[in-house]
């Protein structure tokens, strides 16, 4: 049976920084794609990042580059989504995913896992 499960969430304030985990467990971890959604209120679940399965390659929505760092630990079956500069249009709920293609993508629809998020709010 696989899990994903997301840790690290919180209420925090505008401009402070969280790392944000997802623990594997049930599927060759180091064969997947992992990526990281987000999804706020009455919006639809949108790509936040998302890295290959060696962690060599990374890719990030525009809304978040050069503040949000995602990364691996293939040895841990864990995937890390370290947030930082946090504006109050981060708060959203997280969700980390599994893609059982080595590459990159984007695309909800192509995962195969999911987890059960970890709520991030940030307040001004």
């Amino acid at each position: 049976q696989v899990q994903l499960v997301e840790s690290g969430g919180g209420l925090v304030q505008a401009g402070v920084s969280l790392r944000l985990s997802c623990a594997a467990s049930g599927l060759a971890f180091s064969t997947y794609a992992m990526g990281w959604f987000r999804q706020a209120p009455g919006k639809e679940r949108e790509f936040v990042a998302g890295i290959n399965w060696s962690g060599s390659s990374t890719r990030y929505a525009d809304s978040v580059k050069g503040r949000f760092t995602i990364s691996r630990d293939n040895a841990k079956n864990t995937v890390y989504l370290q947030v930082n500069s946090l504006k109050p249009e981060d708060t959203a709920v997280y969700y980390c995913a599994a893609d059982r293609t080595i590459g990159i993508t984007t695309t909800s629809g192509h995962f195969d896992h999911w987890g059960q998020g970890t709520q991030v709010t940030v307040s001004s």
